[in-house]
């Protein structure tokens, strides 16, 4: 496998309703971003891409199949090669990673991954019927399986094991507002406090509406090269390219169904001691084995043993801030069952020891599922690239000194998860 980089991303406003744009338009908005921060005129991008992957959820929202061609053909990379990727919530996650391959395996020296959805043009009911199709629909979906039943599910069970409360949730959702409202390309940039969160009109208890992501319309892209893919970019833009380093990939699945996922040891990371989980059996309801699974393989790919020590920042898939609370644990950054006060902690905050979700997370930014993951990544390569200021206009998210970062995709209820560590290339 051939070394890769990220070497550049954009990303379309995100919104509840872009009725401006089809999406075919949002992409070329994210795409053209990135390749203008490359100086690259679209025609010498066209030569130099070799292909590209394609990332959207679901063809309900557009009403459209085979859109990821059309939005090929609308930026002008016919007759290249291309394929489109599906994993629900983890489609970007997959789609970088899909990319990323591509390049290692010396398939393409430039590889464009692109995401997107338009989730407006169906109404919030429809929409959350449209996602929950993404359960089992001969067993959990007839007995009410919307997705915030599912999580609120998993955090009671999560509140019972282990003393969670509802007020380290909304710390959660304090902190990601509050990172977003720096964040211009961010739907949702408010400040909040722990008693709006937990006043706001509840959905399933104990989560209420500011525990959860909004629907959105958006897209993102990013730019992966292979070292001689950075040195034809390079001589095409007459401008060295500062480079982002892909270290490690991992990927982990579970059972759709919770109810058939075995109780068995815990999953242990490298910083983690066998004594500290021997009377514990995983991964239960409250947890993702998945994510587990992810976290190790990219932990070992990339030769990190102590996640919070080594990690300088994460953007995770906080769909709920019970989910973030449960992802702390599943990638190692606190112990198991601790994911409560390390949120309350100073640990997740800006110029904290680990900011996680400097951007403002889904909680913040929107959820438009495709583009999710690349949304993601494309934060996490101006972190490293410092240029947050640059591209917010606003330097107040930037992390300083960040030399490597994680981003984490989570589809269902942990039924595909992936894990990809990024560095800065000194």
């Amino acid at each position: 496998m051939r070394p890769v980089y990220a070497v550049s991303g954009g990303v379309s406003k995100f919104a509840k309703a872009r009725p401006d744009k089809t999406f075919q338009a949002l992409v070329k908005e994210a795409y053209e971003y990135a390749l203008n921060d490359l100086d690259l005129e679209r025609g010498k991008a066209r030569e130099l891409i070799d292909g590209s992957v394609a990332s959207y959820f679901s063809d309900h929202f557009q009403r459209q199949l085979m859109s990821g061609i059309m939005v090929q053909d609308y930026l002008g990379l016919c007759p290249k090669p291309s394929h489109r990727v599906e994993g629900g919530g983890a489609t970007g996650g997959l789609c970088f990673q899909e990319a990323w391959k591509a390049v290692a395996s010396g398939y393409m020296d430039v590889c464009a991954a692109y995401g997107f959805e338009t989730m407006s043009h169906v109404n919030t009911w429809k929409g959350n019927e449209f996602i929950a199709l993404a359960s089992d629909v001969s067993f959990d979906y007839p007995v009410g399986g919307f997705y915030s039943g599912y999580y609120a599910m998993m955090v009671v069970r999560h509140m019972k094991e282990f003393g969670t409360t509802v007020e380290q949730m909304a710390a959660v959702s304090v902190k990601n507002h509050g990172n977003a409202f720096h964040n211009p390309y961010a739907q949702k940039r408010r400040k909040l406090t722990i008693q709006d969160v937990r006043s706001s009109p509840l959905v399933a208890w104990p989560l209420t509406m500011l525990d959860i992501c909004v629907m959105s319309d958006g897209a993102a892209a990013c730019i992966l090269a292979s070292e001689e893919g950075v040195e034809k970019i390079e001589a095409a833009s007459g401008k060295t390219v500062p480079r982002v380093k892909i270290t490690g990939i991992g990927r982990g699945t579970d059972a759709m169904r919770m109810a058939d996922r075995p109780h068995k040891d815990v999953i242990l990371l490298p910083n983690e001691n066998p004594e500290d989980y021997k009377h514990l059996k995983y991964p239960g309801v409250h947890s993702f084995r998945g994510g587990r699974m992810a976290a190790k393989q990219a932990y070992e790919h990339a030769g990190i043993t102590d996640p919070l020590d080594e990690l300088d920042f994460v953007e995770l898939h906080d769909a709920y801030t019970s989910s973030e609370i449960q992802t702390y644990e599943d990638i190692g950054l606190c112990k198991y069952g601790e994911g409560g006060p390390f949120a309350v902690s100073d640990k997740p905050e800006i110029g904290g020891r680990c900011p996680v979700n400097p951007s403002g997370g889904l909680i913040a930014c929107g959820h438009p599922v495709g583009a999710t993951g690349l949304m993601q990544a494309v934060f996490a390569i101006w972190q490293l690239q410092g240029t947050i200021g640059k591209h917010f206009d606003d330097d107040t998210l930037q992390v300083r000194e960040a030399r490597r970062g994680l981003i984490h995709s989570h589809a269902g209820t942990g039924t595909y998860i992936t894990v990809t560590i990024l560095e800065k290339e000194e």
